[in-house]
């Protein structure tokens, strides 16, 4: 299973899930090593799938960094940390998330939107 690192260890995502709010962008970070890529995409899809059927998702994208970096980002909206906390709990998503390989590193972030 990828390691779970939180960006703002005052505030990681677990304890984001009681915030209720919404709507939300879940903008998780990976690091991949490079022979995993491909692999790790494929996965991704299969939970991405998945996602996309749960109630209260949005919409989702996947970046991949520029220049040989090894950081792909998925940044997902959600309606809500509560269908957000519901999917990411799901027994088949947690099924798919421990065939991640170890060395993948995740930082996963819930963010809400502001006015600039």
């Amino acid at each position: 299973m990828a390691k779970l690192q939180s960006l703002d260890p005052r505030t990681p995502m677990f304890a984001q899930f009681q915030e209720k709010t919404g709507p939300v962008v879940l903008a998780n970070t990976f690091l991949v090593p490079k022979e995993q890529t491909e692999s790790f995409l494929a996965l991704f899809q299969r939970q991405a799938e998945f996602m996309k059927a749960q109630p209260g998702f949005v919409s989702l994208q996947m970046h991949r960094g520029t220049a040989g970096s090894e950081l792909l980002m998925n940044v997902a909206v959600w309606e809500s940390t509560e269908a957000l906390a519901r999917a990411f709990g799901n027994p088949e998503f947690q099924r798919m998330a421990v065939e991640f390989p170890d060395d993948i590193v995740s930082y996963p972030h819930i963010f809400e939107q502001i006015e600039a």
